[in-house]
């Protein structure tokens, strides 16, 4: 599923909503400067190169894809689901602008990929700085609890 989302304070979250409690604290040290995810119970908050629309592709699979070509950056983290949904949104969409993925409930492991793109095919702000990128969300269902693992390590901390 690709969608836009609005990335406003430079983030995005992926988080099952009948579970999920906002202001639990994900974004450490180590989030912001490494693995540019920030892990809550039952919410991943994915940093953007820009505060502006972004592209996500969210993709649930049966078992661990390959990760996609040409990414900057890479992450994988555990994700909790209660429920039978989950919602990506910006932190400072309304409900009527939160995008729905239908889900199983059980663990997942999310990887989430930095891809190099151009803009997305929607209206965006070009006085924002900062490069494009399509954040690739790929779950697949886990078993066993994981910590949060850097597969491939981008350039160092953006501009801004």
């Amino acid at each position: 599923m690709l969608l836009v989302v609005h990335a406003d304070q430079r983030q995005f979250s992926v988080r099952d909503p009948s579970a999920w409690v906002p202001g639990e604290g994900g974004w450490t040290g180590e989030a912001v400067t490494s693995h540019r995810i920030a892990v809550e119970p039952f919410s991943l908050a994915v940093a953007t190169a820009r505060s502006d629309l972004v592209e996500a592709a969210v993709s649930v699979h049966p078992a661990r894809p390959a990760v996609p070509d040409g990414a900057e950056h890479v992450v994988e983290a555990d994700l909790e689901v209660r429920g039978a949904t989950l919602t990506v949104a910006g932190p400072s969409d309304y409900r009527s602008q939160e995008h729905h993925l239908p889900v199983e409930p059980g663990r997942y492991r999310v990887r989430v990929s930095y891809v190099e793109s151009g803009p997305p095919d929607a209206e965006w702000n070009d006085f924002e700085y900062g490069a494009h990128f399509r954040y690739v969300l790929d779950l697949w269902p886990s078993t066993d609890p994981a910590p949060v693992v850097v597969v491939r390590q981008g350039a160092g901390v953006w501009d801004g």
